[in-house]
């Protein structure tokens, strides 16, 4: 498959130097400066699987079809990203790759009659800068179709990415996204100190904020009906379990695992979007769990005002201490 991948970011910038590698036909698009800056420097990964040193043909936008898009920009910027290249992609299958529950529904509307299918990204990478990305950790990734249905076009994807990463194909990928959305709940906590995540929740207190914000969210999801399927590589039940548990006993066990997740600093999502001054994509992480909430008259007050922190922080450029953090949730 001819593949286009839009967005040079941390997700982006990987999958992109990835195949690449392994001699896909494959193009990046990014913004104007950092098409320039990897056209004339490549792309730089280092990490788990060590280093490696790609060139590859970027661009501002799209001037060419392509028979796979795997959009990899963040939800914010998903409709920006279809407008500036939509001339190319009647044909092409669209590939979401964001956190949260919403991409697939922009797409939808941004893209009439896109062939959309839809992933969740198992592997984490950090952006440090123009073509320069860490992998933190190993992970596979989740295809599927939001209705369940599996096609020869889902296993043509399946068998174009599965050179670079594990792939595997569900038929329950709505499900999916719900858990993982819980992985992604406890991202906004560094984003609010500005920490990497090991030097986040190595203090148990700061797990604990984790584990209370756990609590609330599979409150309002049961009484929301929602059910959330376990992933390939987790198992939902190991948050209902710490979700269960006291909430001291289990912020001691999730500080342990989140400080021992990679040996390299791991920044989440809302932080990295933060430190290169940009909108995060909070309102689809946590802020889907305040919306949830309000639309079935419950409350999620944890959550909510760790929204208004990260907002906050956005607009400011300050980030709080731990102390601050800690007793700003804990009035």
């Amino acid at each position: 498959m001819r593949i286009a991948v839009i967005g040079a970011g941390a997700i982006g910038g990987l999958v992109a130097a990835y195949l690449k590698d392994k001699g896909a036909d494959v193009i990046l698009v990014a913004k104007k400066e950092q098409a320039e800056f990897i056209n004339k420097n490549g792309l730089k990964i280092e990490g788990v699987r060590g280093k490696l040193s790609v060139k590859i043909n970027a661009r501002a936008q799209m001037d060419t079809p392509a028979d796979l898009v795997i959009l990899a920009v963040k939800t914010q910027d998903i409709e920006e990203a279809i407008s500036q290249n939509e001339t190319f992609l009647v044909n092409s299958i669209i590939l979401t790759t964001q956190n949260g529950i919403r991409a697939d529904e922009i797409v939808a509307k941004s893209a009439k009659g896109a062939d959309i299918i839809s992933s969740i990204v198992m592997f984490g990478s950090t952006y440090l800068d123009y073509g320069h990305i860490t992998h933190n950790f190993e992970g596979g990734c989740i295809i599927g179709r939001l209705d369940g249905k599996i096609d020869d076009k889902l296993k043509e994807v399946e068998q174009s990415l599965s050179s670079t990463f594990k792939v595997s194909v569900s038929e329950h990928i709505k499900g999916m996204k719900w858990t993982k959305l819980f992985i992604n709940l406890n991202n906004c906590i560094p984003a609010v100190v500005g920490l990497s995540m090991q030097e986040t929740f190595k203090e148990v207190e700061m797990a604990a904020i984790s584990i209370q914000l756990l609590k609330e969210t599979f409150n309002i999801i049961e009484k929301c009906g929602i059910q959330p399927v376990s992933l390939p590589e987790f198992d939902i039940r190991r948050y209902v379990a710490l979700a269960n548990m006291p909430r001291d006993e289990a912020a001691k066990i999730f500080s342990n695992i989140m400080f021992n997740l990679s040996r390299q600093p791991l920044y989440g999502s809302i932080l990295q979007s933060i430190k290169r001054n940009r909108t995060s994509e909070i309102d689809y992480i946590n802020g889907e769990f305040v919306n949830l909430a309000k639309k079935n008259n419950l409350k999620a007050p944890l959550n909510e005002k760790l929204v208004e922190m990260v907002h906050q922080v956005e607009k400011t450029g300050k980030f709080l201490s731990k102390e601050e953090l800690i007793e700003a949730v804990t009035k």
